[in-house]
């Protein structure tokens, strides 16, 4: 894990905040802004190159990362992840399950075995392995903040978006079931639904759709920051990123 120096103020002041996806779109939007306010922020993703990009941006704007290269697909790289945080930090304040992949769309019927598993993995499984891994790391914070990033598409059947629409569905599940668990305790957690954002997934989604319509991943930040704040109440509810522009 490859890090910068620690920044103090701001409404995330002093706190430890893993975002997984964080070398671009929202994923990145979230971490800088995180960063801003005071995170020491650990930047999770595949591409290095990306990681860096970002953790440019934040040093530039006087904040601190850790980067961690690291594809979620690799279950048992999470669990060393929880593990090394745990080492270096003793608790992890605010985790925010990002990362996602569209797959293709198309009819199920015609949706290749690798493919399906690829994208369950990382959308859901993925996401119950950062949640087994990091639960007793938020335990241990005063305020342990859990933030997963849901979708439209998971609310009915979609024609052609199999494997999203099936995985952010079962993700909702997965995460309203920890909640449910982690009621009586410090911890908050909840889901996001970004709606229509400019990202790469939505080009990919939309191809025929002008970028310039939409708005950038920076526009739904302020959701993010207010679950992520040590004085949020809000537990087990799916929130609407664009409500709070």
């Amino acid at each position: 894990m490859a890090e910068t120096t620690e920044r103090s103020g701001g409404v995330l002041s002093g706190r430890i905040a893993l975002v997984t996806g964080a070398s671009r779109g929202i994923g990145a939007a979230v971490a800088k802004r995180f960063a801003a306010e005071g995170a020491h922020v650990v930047l999770v993703a595949r591409t290095t190159g990306g990681l860096e990009e970002v953790d440019d941006a934040v040093r530039a704007a006087g904040g601190t990362a850790t980067l961690v290269p690291l594809d979620l697909a690799d279950f048992d790289a999470i669990d060393r992840l929880g593990a090394a945080l745990h080492e270096r930090f003793g608790r992890l304040d605010v985790l925010v399950g990002n990362a996602g992949l569209l797959g293709t769309l198309t009819p199920i019927t015609h949706i290749k075995p690798k493919e399906w598993q690829q994208v369950l993995d990382i959308n859901l499984t993925a996401n119950w392995r950062l949640i087994r891994s990091f639960d007793p790391l938020l335990r241990a914070s005063d305020a342990g903040r859990a933030i997963f990033v849901t979708s439209g598409a998971a609310r009915g059947p979609r024609a052609y978006w199999g494997s999203y629409a099936v995985t952010k569905a079962a993700l909702e599940m997965l995460v309203g079931i920890y909640a449910a668990e982690t009621a009586r305790g410090s911890v908050r957690v909840n889901l996001v639904n970004p709606g229509r954002v400019r990202t790469g997934m939505r080009a990919k989604a939309y191809p025929g759709e002008n970028p310039e319509t939409l708005p950038p991943p920076e526009a739904v930040t302020d959701a993010f920051l207010a679950l992520a704040s040590p004085a949020c109440s809000r537990h087990g509810e799916i929130v609407e990123a664009q409500d709070h522009r």
